[in-house]
């Protein structure tokens, strides 16, 4: 199993896809919230990745989730460019628009959560993309 991590100086993106590619918890947390997040999401999966955007404060958290997690769990980099634009589409896929909301176009469409934790599912995404 996959855990993904989209890393923030305020909120992260936590995801965990499943060996069908299946999304099996998907959540926004507060970051001083994370560290514990993933390693309950550890226990409680057998997490054998983790992969995580790769751009502003990724080297400081990879350096905090080293300390905090099992060092047998590889932490992979993956690109994270155009992914917050890319999840703001797929968050209008797997939470299609209700009454008005349709009738806004979807490029104007903002959606109503952070969507830090869709990241994370494209991240995983991506990292399947490129290591098959």
């Amino acid at each position: 199993m996959i855990l993904g991590f989209d890393p923030g100086k305020d909120k992260c993106g936590v995801a965990v896809m499943g060996k069908e590619e299946e999304i099996l918890y998907h959540q926004v947390v507060m970051s001083e919230n994370a560290i514990a997040t993933l390693q309950s999401l550890c226990q409680k999966f057998p997490i054998d990745t983790l992969v995580m955007g790769n751009q502003t404060t990724a080297k400081s958290w990879k350096k905090k989730i080293e300390g905090g997690l099992s060092p047998s769990i590889p932490i992979i980099l993956v690109n994270e460019r155009y992914s917050t634009l890319e999840a703001r589409d797929r968050y209008w896929q797997m939470y299609p628009p209700q009454g008005l909301q349709r009738l806004i176009p979807q490029g104007m469409r903002q959606p109503p959560r952070p969507i830090d934790d869709i990241v994370a599912i494209l991240l995983i995404e991506r990292y399947l993309g490129n290591s098959e």
